[in-house]
């Protein structure tokens, strides 16, 4: 049995980056750029207005005479003499005889005469070539995590397509006679299934949408075959259940009969203790404990570190902070404990139902607190700290 800091330690090891594809802009949101993305043009190309107005040649003069019109769009350049200026709207090309742009609430116009009110300073109101970008200039960094905000503006600087790392491929393998399908009528000594589509659901939130899901029975035959199959056609495989010790756990097994290495098994942690990694070439397995309430710990806290650095991610764990402990909390147990908690106000109150079996509190709390193996009382008022979820 190893120590939490251990295991994530060889889990960290283990990660490496999935291959890298070019993908059109609009297909990449959640992904990871895989390259520095070089922009191809200054941003804006030209000297830009930034309001609806007039523009003009900086001078002391408070009278223009308006010579033309331009529109956003327009190549038209005209060229402005003293005393000169013309009608321009927000994100029209500015002459290159002007240099200054007022706002139209700040004049007044008689035909094509023009009285300046309140004077701007010279270059108001003009975006400059290559204010935001120059072309040449990295735009954005290896890392980085592609949203909305992100495409916008790679294309912004006409990026039509650009490499990012590919999302790893899934599979999950419940096993347990004991599971009936949620829906199907229960039969004594049945639970409903839940552990394939709470792993589904938070896969999802990573943006890993096409997940392979397969069920066996506590069968050692079927169990190794159901394994092989999902190494097979996966870079990551989730088995839920039978990793423990009794009698009908057959997964251990199983996989030393596909030739999976173990990295580690056991962690001194609760709740999921028996915690199973290994690889198998390129492909990592997780055995995850079957009591739900443990399978979701384990996924958080081991899982999903190892497939946010396949996807590329800068930050892989889940983010920590500090809080102050609402009640007295005790560890006897030697062990490292990951308990669900709200965090509210800088108070970190510990739920009830910490059972391994039970997701209730895992649905309403917000975050997971830790109180490492070798605290053994943590006093009200006192730090504790928590992940966020």
């Amino acid at each position: 049995m190893i120590s939490v800091s251990e295991a994530l330690q060889l889990i960290e090891k283990h990660a490496q980056f999935n291959a890298i594809k070019v993908k059109p802009i609009i297909k990449t949101m959640g992904l990871v750029l895989a390259e520095d993305v070089i922009s191809a043009i200054h941003m804006p190309p030209f000297k830009q207005s930034s309001m609806d107005g007039y523009a003009f040649a900086h001078s002391d003069s408070d009278c223009y005479t308006v010579v033309g019109e331009i529109q956003a769009g327009s190549a038209r350049n005209l060229q402005l003499n003293q005393g000169e200026a013309v009608r321009i709207f927000t994100g029209a090309r500015v002459p290159d005889s002007a240099d200054t742009v007022i706002m139209q609430e700040h004049v007044q116009r008689q035909g094509n005469q023009l009285n300046i009110e309140i004077l701007p300073n010279k270059y108001a109101n003009v975006r400059p070539i290559g204010e935001q970008i120059n072309a040449g200039e990295i735009a954005l960094t290896k890392g980085v995590e592609l949203n909305e905000a992100v495409i916008g503006f790679l294309a912004s600087i006409g990026a039509t397509r650009v490499k990012v790392y590919k999302r790893p491929k899934v599979s999950i393998l419940i096993t347990g006679n004991e599971l009936q399908q949620s829906g199907d009528q229960l039969e004594d000594g049945q639970v409903y299934e839940s552990n394939s589509i709470t792993l589904k659901m938070a896969l999802k939130r990573l943006g890993i949408n096409k997940v392979n899901t397969a069920m066996v029975g506590d069968d050692l035959a079927q169990t190794t075959e159901a394994i092989k199959k999902c190494i097979a056609q996966s870079d990551v495989v989730l088995i839920s259940g039978g990793i423990s010790v009794g009698d009908y756990d057959f997964v251990k097994q199983a996989l030393e009969a596909n030739d999976v290495s173990e990295v580690f098994y056991k962690i001194n942690q609760r709740p999921g203790k028996p915690l199973w990694f290994g690889v198998k070439d390129k492909t990592k397995v997780f055995a995850l404990p079957g009591n739900p309430a443990s399978s979701l710990s384990c996924f958080y806290i081991y899982v999903l570190p190892l497939l946010k650095a396949q996807l590329g991610h800068r930050d892989c764990p889940l983010q920590s902070g500090e809080a102050f402990a609402a009640d007295d909390i005790d560890n006897k147990s030697g062990k490292t404990l990951f308990l669900k908690g709200m965090v509210e106000n800088e108070q970190a109150t510990l739920l009830s139902g910490q059972a391994s079996s039970m997701l209730k509190s895992f649905a309403v709390c917000n975050a997971i607190l830790v109180i490492p193996s070798h605290v053994t009382f943590i006093k009200k008022g006192e730090k504790i700290t928590y992940l966020k979820l």
